[in-house]
């Protein structure tokens, strides 16, 4: 498989946003920093300077709540759940790709901004410059997978090979993320019915809502207590991370998706400091990519809330969105293969694993 030129650091037009590089994936991954930056660097957060990087952080590539366990035959009911998401299947028609497709491969461009940053008065406030750029994105069925994304003229790297993840961008070093194996959020914003299928089978059916004038059936998952504590350190406890699924009572698609988590930070002899981070994606844009309907544009609102005795103004809010499109969805790209989801050579048994977490990397 050939490979394309370097992506420039420097920042790119819009003509340059159509060459994505192909990379090979067992050199310069690096990951995210240590959660003990954010007590020595907390400020850096609601930085206007950080802005750019505080958007990849967030925006750029996180990860999904649960990882995918094994599923019952797509033909197979036995819960609410499992009854919505073989309507899910009929609706994208992925129920051909299952033992069919071994890889997946997708471009395309988003545009990312900090809207505002708010305290609890409401004073304050940004109203940040667009930031555009683009990514590719490859897939190994089940856990394999890479990507790297441009915005603003940085790049940020991240890749799975199944059983570690990782991530590089220009201000960082190798780390590693906590927890189980699990998969690339913004392959299930509609990317990949199959991942979708997978992983919701085994959710739990919450009722019905309407939401963006749509009426959906609910379904949420939450990872476990287990996993939660494999993302904790000694400064920073993941109290909760669950995500909802909203499908069209009508069209049997995922039109939606919300995920929350809550994170308890205390440096020793300081009074705790809570973040509460939640991303609400509008999904939508379905079409025909060889017989299976993919999602083809969307849009994506992240509230930040940090609150806590520490903070003596009151909780601090800041808000970013992100809209993307969708140029480009292949399956079984020829000379992929197993190899290219190789860890890093940097990324060794003497490199600390690090949380997979966009707190982490903002401070540099």
């Amino acid at each position: 498989m050939g490979r394309l030129a370097p992506l420039s650091e420097e920042p790119i037009n819009e003509e340059n946003e159509r060459k994505l590089s192909k990379y090979n994936s067992k050199k310069g991954f690096q990951l995210w920093m240590n959660w003990s930056w954010i007590k020595t660097h907390f400020s850096l957060v609601f930085n206007k300077k950080s802005n750019l990087k505080m958007l990849l952080s967030v925006l750029g590539c996180p990860l999904f709540p649960v990882p995918i366990h094994p599923k019952s035959p797509l033909n197979e009911v036995s819960s609410s759940a499992q009854y919505i998401i073989q309507q899910f299947t009929a609706a994208t028609g992925c129920r051909k790709l299952e033992g069919t497709v071994k890889n997946v491969f997708a471009t395309g461009k988003v545009t990312m901004v900090v809207v505002d940053e708010l305290g609890s008065v409401g004073s304050g406030g940004v109203n940040g410059t667009s930031e555009k750029g683009c990514f590719v994105m490859w897939q190994m069925v089940p856990d394999n997978w890479q990507i790297e994304i441009v915005v603003g003229g940085q790049k940020v790297l991240a890749g799975s090979n199944g059983t570690i993840a990782w991530r590089h961008t220009p201000w960082l070093g190798v780390h590693a993320a906590k927890g189980g194996v699990r998969p690339l959020r913004r392959a299930l914003q509609g990317l990949d019915p199959l991942a979708v299928s997978a992983v919701f089978s085994a959710a739990q059916h919450m009722g019905e809502k309407q939401i963006n004038g749509v009426d959906c059936f609910v379904l949420k998952l939450s990872a476990d207590q287990k996993d939660l504590i494999e993302r904790s350190d000694n400064t920073a406890e993941m109290i909760k991370h669950a995500i909802f699924g909203y499908f069209s009572q009508r069209s049997g698609l995922l039109v939606h998706l919300e995920d929350s988590y809550l994170t308890r930070i205390q440096a020793i002899g300081t009074n705790p400091t809570y973040w509460e981070t939640t991303m609400s994606t509008k999904i939508e844009d379905y079409r025909d990519v060889d017989g299976v309907m993919i999602a083809h544009a969307g849009s994506t609102t992240v509230m930040i809330t940090r609150f806590g005795d520490n903070l003596k103004d009151g909780p601090a809010i800041t808000r970013l969105e992100e809209s993307w499109t969708i140029d480009d969805v292949a399956f079984n790209v020829q000379g992929l293969s197993i190899d290219c989801f190789l860890p890093p050579q940097e990324l060794n048994k003497d490199c600390p694993q690090q949380h997979l977490d966009w707190r982490s990397s903002l401070h540099r």
